[in-house]
Parts: structure tokens; C-alpha cells; sequence
């Protein structure tokens, strides 16, 4: 297998790791609810691995087929727990996972737009695939938010499950 390549035997599991930053209870929720999704019980072929951003690093990124990477907006960019799982993962991560297919929740007060676009210079960086759209979950907290959340990771789980990605 060439450095920097994705190609893998299939195993009977595929691996999907979920980075969550979760510092209120409504980002536990949400990131709960991702969980939820890529554990649905139509969904037998994935291993689920969660981890908070400061607790992870080089060894669960690349145990992973597929990464789904949750954040706050703070001050109009990603926490800085998250940047700094990405300051210790980015170099010993960076010929070994390209192309790995990612997912990105963020939980924004304002638009989440800085979080998003400071998370996309980082993971184009790495040539990580962006297999879904972003989910900003904005402004005042809805009950709705826990429906996107759990789609994102059944969605992501599924894909991973069926080749897709």
C-alpha cells in the first residue's frame, strides 16, 4: 500500500472515530445524538469510537476509516480543544490518512461560518474527503438540532457500512 493511501482489505468493521468537544449539555446531546445515528440498529458492520478532542490523538486517527468531528464555535473559530487535537495530530497523521472521509457538527451562538472555514483549511491540509455538507447548528438551542445530529452519523455510518466512502 503507497503512503498516504486509503486502500484497505475490507474487514468485517469499519472504524468510525467521533472527536466531539462537548462542554454544555445541549453538546453532549448533540453529540450523543451522532452516536445514536451511527449506531442505529440497521447498521452491523462499524466499530464506534468516541473520544474528546484534548484525550485523542495520532493512534485513534488512524484506527479510523471515517472521522466525525464535532465542535463549538467560540469567538467565531473552532474550540481550542479542538485545534489543539489538531496541532498534535496533524503531522503524524498527514502522509498516513488522506483521503480520509470526515463529517463536521459545530454547535454556533452566531453562524458557525469561522469554525467551519477554519476546520476545512486544516483537513484540506491533510487531504481529508468531506463526504456530507457541515451541520451548523445555529442560534438559540432547538430540539430539531438532535434530529440533524443523529442523521449526520447514521448517514456517515451507513456510507462507511456500504463502500460508499
Amino acid at each position: 500500500m503507497a503512503p498516504g493511501s486509503r486502500e484497505f482489505i475490507k474487514s468485517a468493521m469499519q472504524h468510525l472515530l467521533i472527536v466531539s468537544h462537548t462542554p454544555s449539555a445541549n453538546t453532549r446531546s448533540m453529540t450523543q445524538a451522532v452516536c445514536d445515528g451511527a449506531s442505529h440498529s440497521d447498521i452491523s458492520g462499524i466499530e464506534l469510537k468516541l473520544c474528546r478532542p484534548l484525550e485523542t490523538g495520532p493512534q485513534e486517527v488512524l484506527w479510523a476509516d471515517g472521522i466525525l468531528l464535532g465542535t463549538t464555535e467560540n469567538f467565531g473559530y473552532m474550540s481550542g480543544a479542538m485545534k489543539d487535537f489538531f496541532d498534535r495530530i496533524y503531522y503524524p497523521c498527514l502522509e498516513q490518512t488522506q483521503s480520509l472521509p470526515y463529517g463536521l457538527f459545530i454547535r454556533a451562538g452566531n453562524d458557525g461560518l469561522g469554525a467551519r472555514s477554519s476546520i476545512e483549511r486544516i483537513v484540506t491540509g491533510l487531504a481529508w474527503k468531506e463526504v456530507q455538507p457541515a451541520l451548523i447548528c445555529r442560534g438559540h438551542w432547538q430540539e430539531s438540532f438532535l434530529g440533524q445530529c443523529e442523521e449526520l452519523g447514521m448517514t456517515m455510518a451507513a456510507g462507511m457500512e456500504a463502500g460508499v466512502f
